[in-house]
């Protein structure tokens, strides 16, 4: 693929016929072509042409997310008795880490070989309003098959709510500017989820998915019940988190499959987080796309975003995200393709 980017973009393949590209302007993962039968590749990762789209597109697409992804309500949130005011970038609010996240940073190259790479970013003490001095790592590592690992760590060096994740979309039909996830089928290991106010921050409570158009337990078409409940309508579609099963807690039960619409590739997510963001790329018209002059439609891709709950610092009842000096944050976001 060929990127009119004033940036780094790293290639990384492996035997099975797997590529995947990232670049260093925000750990981004720009690029992920899946081997078919007979010898083609079908791009499955939505993304744009030049570094200026990535810039001045809304949707994180692709992007390493940090401090912490999602939204904190009314940027703030107490510490060991402390009340943190952070930089709010959507209305009071805070999203995925503030006006300057680490979607918007450059940066470092630590090493990089045909199947891994490794980038890293120091977030100083006061970043986005953030307490303490933060290092972080992203390693992007193929698998010996259809497999991609994101594994994500970090460290602080005062006490700190952190959640890092990937913002990639996929459409496993393949990146297409008038492309449609509709009619993939999603599973979801999850008996609940999270919803959510006007402004898109949980209520607190946590309600079943049996009976509603979240229920994803067992698999269905995306587009079956999209915009049935008044949820989704307060977003245009899916944007909420699911509380994921206890039995994906440690990885290696999938949090969330998905088939594609022409039924020839699936993706299986693992991971050790809590819970899962599952958007429908509701917002995503006017987002530059691959094809110059081209945007993408609304539901042309989808998000599965493993994390902690949005606004989990202001909910002590939920599992605590708060990483102190001397430990370390390190999560695995591992995503399985198979073709048919």
């Amino acid at each position: 693929m060929s990127l009119d980017l004033d940036t780094a973009v790293f290639t990384l393949t492996n035997a099975a016929g797997l590529s995947i590209q990232v670049m260093d302007h925000g750990a981004t993962w720009v690029s992920c072509r899946v081997p078919l039968p007979g010898g083609a590749a079908r791009e499955v990762l939505l993304g744009c042409a030049r570094l200026d789209d990535y810039r001045r597109q809304t949707g994180y697409l692709g992007a390493t997310i940090g401090r912490y992804a999602n939204r904190i309500g009314g940027a703030r949130f107490p510490v060991d008795g402390r009340e943190v005011s952070v930089a709010a970038n959507e209305g009071r609010n805070q999203l995925h880490g503030g006006p300057v996240g680490f979607d918007k940073r450059l940066w470092t190259l630590v090493s990089h070989t045909p199947a891994e790479l490794v980038l890293s970013l120091v977030s100083e003490d006061g970043d986005q309003g953030y307490p303490g001095r933060m290092e972080t790592t992203v390693r992007y590592r193929l698998g010996d098959d259809l497999s991609v690992h994101v594994e994500l760590s970090a460290t602080v060096s005062a006490p700190c709510p952190v959640n890092l994740t990937n913002h990639a979309y996929f459409n496993l039909d393949g990146d297409a500017p008038a492309g449609d996830i509709r009619a993939h089928r999603l599973r979801i290991a999850a008996q609940q989820f999270l919803p959510i106010d006007a402004e898109s921050i949980p209520t607190g409570e946590r309600r079943d998915v049996a009976g509603t158009g979240f229920d994803f337990r067992t698999p269905r078409p995306i587009g079956e019940a999209l915009m049935r409940d008044e949820q989704q309508q307060l977003t245009r579609g899916y944007d909420h988190s699911y509380w994921l099963d206890d039995a994906c807690a440690d990885g290696r039960a999938p949090a969330a499959e998905v088939l594609s619409g022409d039924g020839r590739v699936t993706l299986a997510l693992h991971t050790r987080l809590p819970a899962l963001q599952f958007y429908s790329g509701n917002y995503l018209p006017g987002t530059p796309t691959r094809t110059a002059g081209a945007t993408y439609a609304q539901h042309a891709g989808f998000a599965l975003e493993p994390q902690y709950s949005p606004d989990t610092p202001n909910h002590p009842e939920w599992p605590g995200c708060v990483l102190r000096p001397g430990q370390r944050f390190e999560q695995a976001l591992h995503y399985v393709f198979a073709v048919r």
